[in-house]
């Protein structure tokens, strides 16, 4: 019996010892990773260094970066921060550590504008993001879809030519280009999702297309705030500022709107069930109701509803933000300007509007195109990225749950990366495979949260330029130079909307006259 007893104090305390043993290489560990975090600037107890963001967010991070390095972080509120702005360590964090950096921060704007995080930008790594990324990617975005969609891109370029010729002819006249290329993006995705136009002579008195347009600039709005309650979550208890409110408010207009566009859609092709048996359901929102009818358990409304939410938001602000910019770019450097019209009249010529078949032509317009990308990035900070495990980046130990910021706007400005890079230069990718700048050129993010929609994004921007290049001549408005400043907004737009001095080309008229 004594024998029995000494036998199990022996096996009690080598298991005591043992258990000892484990925690303290535990906590040896946890001690080594948290003094290998990324370095960071000292913070403040609760807001962290919420007292150190600034307005342009991009440029006070590239500021902090150059103190602690292309990889630091930050406490904001409660949350975790990691940025970097470099390419290996963006390349790292999407490639070895893509899975682990596959989830979205949970924001207000996802659960009350976003359908509870059901959306592909908002919903969280797993088997419903994944559906949903397959549908926009084979869908929507695929080869043949946007082929499918090809003569509404050209329609609405020609109408933005027409009536640009309209009001520039004979003599030259000031044209304001914000407004027009906001409305041409919205109509065309617009025209993908319901065939419907928004904006327009002929919709500009009509109360259903105000109605939606106003719910889409707040829409805008309220994506585009930050929200202090998504830091500091006592804000939100409160429901400061009346945020929560605010949304909660819109959320019911939009869901109103958008059910009504899927309604009509379902309408219509009840009403006429035989002609679309034998046309085919072009539409997104049609496309979409032919999958609920196979699997109406899982292509819910809802469902429907996010991905038409996600092309409104994605699809429009970026695309005319860029193209805004790229004119801005073009009246301060007339040299490049009458360098693109010279490859533009070689390939396409001026019996004819250029058209997309032609666009793998036009190397120095899409230059041009990448160029702008590169100095004015619609997004840029790409999209937060959230870490689902532990990982390394760089060296450095990362817990889970730390938020991920991507300053592309800063990657795109190294010195140490691009020559002379605050300069306007298309030259820089002439001649150069697209492998080539893929790390550094990353408007459209990587990896499984890529933007699905930069082939879209890409042809209508460098169609809309080709045409405005080939068919007009522009000048500035005054002897200065186009006010380059940038305004507050998720898209960075400019703060002083663009206005330029439009005139047809003389050797464009006759093609002008038949639009």
């Amino acid at each position: 019996m004594e024998a029995e007893m000494s036998w199990y104090y022996c096996i009690s305390l080598l298991s005591f010892f043992l258990l000892i043993l484990t925690l303290s290489k535990l906590f040896l560990r946890k001690r080594r990773q948290c003094n290998n975090v990324p370095p960071g600037p000292p913070s403040f107890p609760i807001i962290g260094h919420l007292h150190l963001l600034k307005e342009p967010l991009h440029k006070r991070l590239q500021q902090l970066s150059h103190k602690y390095g292309h990889i630091f972080s930050l406490k904001l509120g409660y949350r975790s921060v990691v940025v970097i702005s470099s390419p290996s360590a963006f390349e790292e964090c999407f490639t070895t550590n893509d899975v682990v950096f596959a989830n979205r921060p949970r924001f207000l704007v996802g659960k009350h504008l976003n359908y509870n995080f059901t959306t592909v930008g908002t919903a969280p790594y797993g088997p419903l993001w994944r559906n949903l990324r397959r549908i926009t990617t084979l869908e929507i975005f695929s080869r043949g879809r946007l082929n499918m969609f090809l003569n509404i891109r050209q329609e609405e370029v020609k109408l933005l030519v027409k009536d640009l010729y309209q009001r520039s002819s004979p003599s030259s006249s000031k044209v304001e280009m914000k407004s027009r290329f906001s409305e041409l993006s919205f109509n065309i995705i617009m025209r993908m999702v319901t065939n419907k136009r928004y904006f327009g002579a002929e919709v500009q008195n009509n109360e259903q297309a105000k109605h939606f347009r106003d719910i889409i600039r707040e829409l805008s709005e309220l994506s585009g705030a930050s929200n202090p309650g998504d830091f500091l979550p006592i804000l939100q208890w409160i429901d400061f500022q009346q945020i929560e409110k605010k949304m909660l408010k819109l959320q019911e207009s939009m869901d109103e709107v958008l059910q009504s566009l899927i309604d009509d859609c379902r309408n219509k092709c009840r009403e006429s069930q035989t002609e679309h048996k034998v046309a085919g359901r072009d539409t997104i929102i049609d496309s979409m109701l032919s999958m609920q009818e196979e699997e109406p358990e899982y292509y819910t409304d809802e469902i429907i509803k996010g991905i038409v939410l996600i092309l409104l938001m994605a699809g429009t602000d970026t695309s005319a933000v860029t193209m805004e910019w790229a004119m801005s770019l073009l009246l301060n450097h007339p040299e490049v300007l009458r360098k693109a019209r010279v490859e533009l009249d070689n390939f396409v010529g001026q019996d004819r509007l250029v058209d997309e078949s032609d666009l793998p032509k036009l190397t120095y317009i899409q230059a041009i195109v990448n160029e702008t990308l590169r100095l004015f990035p619609a997004v840029p900070l790409l999209s937060p990225h959230e870490s689902s495990a532990e990982c390394s980046i760089g060296g450095y130990y990362v817990p889970s749950n730390t938020m991920l910021l991507v300053n592309a706007w800063a990657i795109h400005r190294d010195p140490e990366l691009w020559d002379d890079p605050t300069s306007f230069k298309p030259e820089r990718f002439e001649g150069l495979e697209a492998d080539t700048y893929k790390l550094k050129l990353i408007p459209f993010g990587m990896g499984r949260r890529g933007c699905p929609g930069a082939g879209l994004a890409n042809r209508v921007v460098t169609l809309a330029l080709g045409a405005l290049i080939q068919c007009f001549d522009w000048d500035k408005v005054s002897q200065d130079l186009e006010d380059m400043t940038e305004g507050s907004g998720l898209t960075m737009p400019k703060a002083k909307p663009l206005e330029a001095m439009c005139r047809a080309r003389e050797k464009m008229t006759k093609i002008l006259k038949e639009l």
